[in-house]
């Protein structure tokens, strides 16, 4: 292989709103580069999300310098040195280089400095420390382009140094791997790694989840998860024991269905056996409620799911809970299943979305009031009975069918 790039060609650094931004802070004195993510993916031919620049410029002459210049400047993390710039519609955070002062393993107190080699040092790991000039210019002070090559996730420095200063590292060294990495972690970072774990409990839930998350839809999500389980990590999380064959099934399961990767699914066949679960998982990583209520519907009665009688009963659950929920519960259900993710049952029934929408029910209030049923509870009751009875017949369209169904649930209620 030739000898690693130290130029950096890519459309984002020549044009653009990084470029005017660039060239606003990278002169009179003071110098600006893009750092982290974007020349790390932009080096590996992985998509480029939010690009971010450094500079030796202290926050205010950066907001002086953007506000002139027209862009929007917003002091999200002023304290740290991050100034968030709205430049052609897109906010950019610009960061000063910094310093580490001191730090308790959760946040760290900071100084400004203008050492770019000393401002990548107190970065995490290698490959996230590059940094590139507006010319292209890539500046390397800790070998990280030699990890990009060989695809190796590595702290900067000791390992334990870089997890003292924020135990979330000890999370993000796995979801990097899982990201970028090839092969077995890097021994002396897994060391470091065990050694610190029971720091974890240490992080907010938030962060926890943030980090679960991003490792969950990771394209090597599962083998990474295998040694966090098998180091002792994964429970030390999760507060449950991992079920990851059921995960490994959900990510075959998604790729044969043409889905994508989705943290909320995946998390529940990692970790969903009852209800209870779910509410587990909520406390444990603070997850939203919309996240706790997909994962509660996902484990409510998933092994009651059967390919075999997918059609009339998929209908119903179909109808009962939506697009999404019945994609997770039946979903989970195969991952659970001897059948394996080839069978064509189980592939049909995923399906049914696709070629089946749950149609509305067609009897209201006004039905049940013209046949004699007063308003108040009674007129509740004989809606819900004539809706399970609809149900129960998939759903018939027929007007005389419905009128029956009408018919002998108002008299059920009349006859109480």
């Amino acid at each position: 292989m030739s000898a690693a790039p130290q130029r950096l060609e890519a459309d984002w650094l020549r044009d653009g709103a990084v470029a005017v931004l660039l060239g606003l802070l990278d002169r009179d004195g003071e110098e600006a580069r893009v750092v982290g993510g974007a020349v790390r993916n932009t080096l590996l031919a992985e998509p480029v999300g939010d690009v971010d620049i450094a500079t030796t410029a202290t926050p205010d002459v950066v907001i002086a310098r953007v506000e002139a210049a027209g862009f929007k400047a917003v002091p999200t993390g002023i304290e740290h040195g991050t100034v968030t710039v709205v430049a052609q519609g897109r906010p950019h955070e610009v960061t000063t280089l910094r310093e580490d002062v001191e730090t308790d393993g959760r946040r760290a107190k900071v100084a400004f400095g203008r050492d770019w080699r000393r401002d990548a040092e107190r970065r995490d790991f290698t490959m996230n420390a590059l940094s590139v000039s507006r010319d292209g210019t890539i500046h390397d002070y800790v070998g990280g382009l030699v990890d990009l090559h060989l695809r190796r996730v590595r702290f900067i420095g000791e390992p334990a140094t870089r997890i003292a200063e924020d135990y979330l590292r000890i999370l993000r060294f796995f979801r990097f791997h899982a990201a970028y990495g090839h092969g077995a972690p890097d021994p002396a970072g897994l060391a470091a790694c065990i050694a610190a774990r029971q720091h974890l409990d240490r992080l907010s839930r938030e962060r926890v989840r943030m980090e679960m998350f991003k490792l969950l839809v990771a394209a090597h999500a599962v083998p990474v998860l295998v040694v966090m389980s098998e180091a002792g990590l994964l429970l030390s999380v999760l507060a449950g024991v991992p079920l990851l064959a059921s995960l490994r099934a959900m990510t075959e399961i998604e790729a044969v269905l043409g889905l994508g990767p989705d943290p909320v699914r995946r998390l529940g066949a990692l970790a969903l056996f009852i209800v209870e679960d779910a509410d587990r998982l909520r406390d444990r990583l603070r997850l939203a409620n919309v996240e706790h209520e997909r994962l509660h519907a996902m484990a409510d009665g998933w092994w009651r799911i059967s390919a075999a009688n997918a059609e009339q009963d998929g209908h119903a659950a179909l109808y009962r809970l939506g697009r999404e929920r019945f994609t997770d519960r039946v979903l989970l259900a195969w991952t659970r299943s001897p059948a394996g993710v080839a069978d064509t049952d189980w592939h049909e029934f995923a399906r049914l979305p696709e070629r089946w929408a749950a149609p509305d029910f067609p009897l209201k209030a006004a039905d049940f009031v013209q046949r004699g049923v007063a308003k108040g509870p009674a007129l509740g009751t004989a809606l819900r009975a004539a809706e399970e009875v609809w149900i129960a017949a998939d759903f018939p369209t027929d007007a005389a069918d419905i009128s029956a169904i009408a018919d002998a649930a108002a008299r059920r209620v009349l006859a109480d």
